[in-house]
């Protein structure tokens, strides 16, 4: 009798690592801790004709240990500043623009992860009119966005991304008498990130 308790207690304590490597696996988020990353964006500013191109910079951090419907939110945060390619019979324009929200990606795919997000943040536009006039506002800026990251080598990450923007009740000064309306610039960024934490997969 003791013998025969001694290797069912011996078969249970052997049984042990296997439990310990099963559960996690089965139970993995799977999720990156941050993503981090720059790329080159174009975008149409929607005061006077032309483009402005400029640098962005993406940080996202991601939620884990999150209820099943909710897996794949991370917080973005997001900054740009656009003052290159200025169209030469425009006005002189740099717009910089910060700020933070939500994304959503699929993690459906493994090597390809659509996504959408939302953030809201501030944004400044300094410019200059005919005649050497200068000026300067800042908005409380929102902006809508998606794209897609598709996997170039490990933790490395190639990022498409599209922006619409909404500036409230931008005042374009003519003949001393301002007139109120809303901004709408829109944008592509191309660029890379990088997942730190580990190359993390979802299948």
């Amino acid at each position: 009798m003791q013998r025969k308790s001694l290797i069912a207690i011996l078969i249970f304590t052997a049984s042990l690592p296997l439990f310990s490597q099963v559960a996690p696996s089965a139970t993995e988020v799977g999720l990156q801790q941050w993503t981090v990353g720059a790329g080159l964006s174009y975008f149409g500013t929607d005061y006077g004709p032309g483009r402005l191109a400029g640098g962005t910079l993406w940080i996202n951090d991601s939620l884990n240990k999150m209820p099943p419907l909710l897996r794949g939110i991370s917080v973005a945060v997001e900054a740009r500043d656009l003052s290159l390619d200025r169209s030469s019979n425009g006005p002189v324009l740099r717009v910089d623009t910060a700020g933070g929200g939500a994304m959503y990606t699929w993690f459906h795919y493994k090597d390809f992860r659509p996504y959408v997000d939302v953030t809201v943040g501030l944004g400044n536009i300094d410019y200059i009119i005919s005649g050497g006039d200068r000026f300067h506002q800042t908005r409380t800026v929102t902006s809508l966005g998606g794209g897609c990251d598709i996997r170039a080598f490990r933790s490395v990450w190639v990022r498409a991304d599209y922006e619409y923007q909404y500036w409230p009740n931008f005042w374009i000064a003519k003949a001393g008498s301002p007139n109120g309306a809303p901004l709408n610039p829109q944008g592509l960024t191309l660029g890379a990130i990088y997942h730190f934490g580990g190359d993390h997969r979802v299948y």
